[in-house]
């Protein structure tokens, strides 16, 4: 195969709103997120952590879901709006407010996990205010919510949304009581 077709074999222009900004990249087919995020868009806020996806530092939001950008091929997420802890802030540099929350907690301690538990955050707040149910969310017809009415975040709930997330330091307390400051 000559250089000239060997990029169209295996790489595609793939382009990715990435905190508000299109981005068209020519990407290699075999590259995942993350990689396109940290290396080609300078975003290092996601982790590279287990490369395995169960870890959750590396946790962005794709079109409003949470997603271990290091399973994802990045061309599958053609036309996508991804969403990374460098875009949870305002345009002036205001912290998002769970952002402030875990400043105001310390519900980080290395810092290692915090860019993944606060896009996972995120994404589990507005999960549970669409409704949709977690393993510990009581049934219908145990006097749980309602389909599609906004589920209830009490302790047990939000350690349960957040459990793909782990802490090597053990802050789960604190982030615990960061998200509830938020929800209040």
């Amino acid at each position: 195969m000559s250089g000239e077709n060997s990029d169209s074999a295996t790489c595609s222009e793939t382009t990715l709103t990435v905190n508000g900004k299109p981005h068209t990249l020519l990407v290699d087919h075999r590259r995942v997120l993350l990689d396109v995020l940290r290396e080609d868009l300078d975003l290092w806020g996601a982790r590279k952590g287990c490369d395995h996806g169960q870890c959750g530092a590396c946790t962005v939001l794709v079109d409003g879901r949470r997603v271990n950008s290091c399973l994802l091929l990045a061309v599958a997420m053609d036309g996508s709006e991804v969403r990374t802890v460098e875009g949870l802030g305002g345009d002036g540099g205001e912290l998002h407010p769970l952002q402030q929350a875990f400043l105001d907690r310390d519900a980080f301690q290395c810092g290692y996990c915090t860019p993944g538990q606060l896009c996972s955050a995120l994404g589990m707040l507005d999960e549970a205010a669409a409704g949709h149910p977690s393993r510990v969310t009581g049934d219908t017809r145990d006097g749980g919510p309602e389909p599609g009415r906004p589920v209830q975040l009490d302790r047990d709930e939000i350690r349960e949304r957040l459990s793909g997330n782990l802490c090597r330091c053990g802050a789960y307390p604190r982030i615990v009581d960061a998200v509830e400051d938020v929800i209040r």
